[in-house]
């Protein structure tokens, strides 16, 4: 005869430290974009399009748009840190946004009219590398808070 019984472990702790980082990342960004001198052509920093010559570190291109993107993506992060279920999701979902960002980065033309962000070179290959990483750390630690929740066995 076998009895079903349950095996949990507790969820990785490393997750909403994760979830942590990469929002207060996101909000540090999203400030530094309002910042003269760290944006470099700031009076060219417009509400969104790609005429928008502002540059975060004189490297990634930046608009009021974006900046507010940047920043309601920290909140997010912040918020969804509280659990570890809620901080895997939050990096899995936002690792997607971050592969269809690159895509259509890729896709438009750095002076076309639907580059509406405004996105560059610089960006579309940031946004590989965040949705690579953020993707990969989601993944793996929503793996880890189902494997904590338990499995039924026999015994």
């Amino acid at each position: 005869m076998s009895t079903p019984h349950h095996t949990a472990s507790t969820p990785p702790t490393w997750l909403p430290t994760a979830a942590t980082v990469v929002g207060a990342t996101f909000l540090l960004v999203g400030v530094l974009g309002f910042i003269p001198g760290v944006t470099t052509n700031y009076g060219d920093l417009t509400f969104a399009g790609h005429r928008s010559d502002a540059e975060l570190l004189g490297i990634f291109e930046v608009s009021i748009l974006h900046n507010i993107v940047h920043l309601a993506f920290g909140v997010v992060g912040l918020a969804a840190a509280r659990a570890a279920a809620t901080a895997g999701w939050y990096l899995l979902v936002g690792g997607l946004v971050y592969a269809v960002l690159w895509v259509y980065g890729l896709a438009v033309g750095e002076e076309s009219g639907a580059n509406f962000v405004p996105l560059n070179s610089a960006d579309n290959w940031l946004h590989f590398v965040l949705a690579v990483a953020m993707i990969a750390l989601g993944a793996v630690g929503l793996k880890q808070v189902r494997d904590s929740v338990g499995t039924a066995t026999s015994v």
